[in-house]
């Protein structure tokens, strides 16, 4: 007898709730720094390391755990990763100290996978006509958790205490276990194979490696050797790793698949699409915080600065639904041009005009709009692009990516933020302008870039086409055999 499987949207609200739980820790921490500084008697780099600790583990562990879901099982993959997140949780939580704070930090990072893992099971539950949709709402859930964690912060700061940053999010994720567990069916599609255990140590290797120069260039230099050494040695990580991957009978990431001209034309645009994103969510902040007496700024406190992204979040929140729809009518590949034009716009407003409170809400708003565009088009364009037992490690390569350019980013609009000081340690006004117009910048070269992804029906549509009769289910898997017979016109 076949397994009844609960409907579809059930599915997906146990899902957005485990990814609103991640996005949640990933921002909340942010605006809480300068306060842990203090707290856990540590400096400014020690406190970073509880962000950075967090983006690293998130960096190795999403494409590693997403290609052990597309071997094993979706379903249970989730399940092992949401109890991680909440391990982590837990000790971040109780801890009170630096070193106790961090190995929570880290454990943490491991829900990552998340995405990478829904968006799989999505592609398997859903009915191949709101496939497009759901991938776009799920993909903006990271970006309204982001902006809600950092509105948020300063009010739990206030009233409540640091714990409480860790708490709150716990509640959705052991939700989100309970339910997973109960509730997600099995997964239907899984790719046969094991793990490329020498692949999966030099990405991690190069990862780090990396991040750890994106992370320490804004402190210590850009041309500093030790940072150059990182670069370096990233760069000779990465072609080792390569080779392991194409000399493997069972790679972690099959490069083949990374060379479809829709998924490393996506992946392009993904990295300058995240430097341009996340820089915002560091700068205004600040920016805002910064007292009038300066000549710039609104003096805000850490919760009134959250307020001026809160535009961002409703954005977010009201556009994500209408991406399918959109997705559907003129294609992912136009939603990702657009979203990146849009994203560009609000920095162009902060260029010409970051003087009242108002030109900051307009700029968070337009934000908002492109990245929901942009999040869930280029989720939904390698999903196209690639068959359904290499979606979880295609899209978890495809967030990695996006978060590398984030990183990268929000480290050098940092340095440009902080090249010059006046005397009384702030930065001068210019700083600001120019991080703005490189982050907008950015967001334009990603959408000529966007130009550049092949113009191919996806899997759903080739699937509708050549078998009328097809089961929904049944679109999302032929379709995507299909689809590999498709020209690029």
């Amino acid at each position: 007898m076949a397994e009844k499987r609960i409907h579809y949207g059930a599915t997906f609200v146990v899902l957005a709730t485990a990814a609103l739980a991640f996005s949640l820790l990933q921002s909340l921490i942010i605006p809480a720094i300068p306060q842990l500084e203090h707290t856990l008697h540590t400096g400014t780099s020690g406190a970073n390391w509880l962000l950075t600790g967090y983006l690293l583990s998130s960096a190795i562990a999403t494409p590693i755990l997403g290609r052990m879901g597309d071997i094993v099982g979706k379903d249970k993959m989730i399940v092992v990763v949401l109890i991680t997140l909440s391990v982590g949780v837990v000790i971040s939580g109780l801890a009170t100290t630096l070193p106790i704070m961090l190995i929570g930090r880290v454990v943490q990072g491991a829900g990552g996978a998340v995405f990478p893992l829904a968006f799989g099971i999505i592609r398997d539950e859903f009915p191949s006509r709101k496939v497009a949709g759901a991938i776009g709402v799920m993909s903006a859930i990271l970006g309204i958790g982001v902006g809600a964690g950092i509105v948020l912060a300063g009010p739990i700061i206030e009233h409540l205490s640091y714990h409480w940053l860790f708490w709150i999010p716990l509640v959705l994720s052991l939700g989100a276990t309970v339910a997973t567990f109960a509730f997600i069916p099995a997964s239907p599609v899984r790719a046969p194979g094991r793990i490329n255990w020498l692949g999966a140590s030099l990405m991690s290797a190069w990862l780090v490696v990396g991040l750890l120069g994106v992370s320490y260039g804004p402190t210590w230099g850009w041309k500093d050797p030790t940072v150059l050494a990182f670069f370096g040695a990233a760069i000779v990580l990465m072609a080792l790793w390569v080779w392991s991957e194409v000399r493997s009978d069972s790679p972690l990431v099959d490069i083949t698949m990374m060379r479809i001209p829709a998924v490393w034309t996506t992946n392009l645009a993904a990295i300058l699409f995240g430097f341009g994103l996340y820089a915002m969510f560091v700068t205004v902040p600040q920016f805002a915080q910064t007292p009038t007496r300066v000549g710039y700024g609104f003096g805000a406190s850490v919760t009134k600065s959250g307020i001026y992204l809160v535009p961002f979040a409703i954005a977010m929140l009201v556009i994500a639904p209408l991406t399918g729809g959109l997705a559907r009518l003129f294609g992912s590949k136009i939603v990702l041009v657009v979203g990146s034009l849009f994203s560009a716009s609000s920095y162009a407003v902060l260029v010409v005009a970051h003087s009242q409170p108002w030109n900051v809400y307009v700029a968070a708003g337009l934000l908002g709009v492109g990245m929901a565009f942009g999040y869930a088009s280029m989720s939904n364009l390698i999903v196209e692009a690639v068959q359904p037992d290499q979606t979880g490690v295609a899209t978890g390569m495809n967030t990695n990516i996006r978060n590398i350019g984030s990183a990268l980013g929000s480290g050098i609009a940092t340095s440009l933020v902080v090249s010059k000081l006046l005397p009384d340690g702030f930065p001068v006004e210019h700083g600001y302008e120019l991080a703005f117009i490189v982050c907008g910048a950015s967001l334009i070269v990603a959408a000529l870039v966007a130009l550049r992804i092949p113009k191919r029906q996806g899997p759903s549509a080739v699937a509708a086409e050549s078998h009328p009769g097809l089961t929904a289910e049944g679109e999302v898997f032929v379709g995507a055999i299909a689809y590999t017979r498709e020209e690029t016109p």
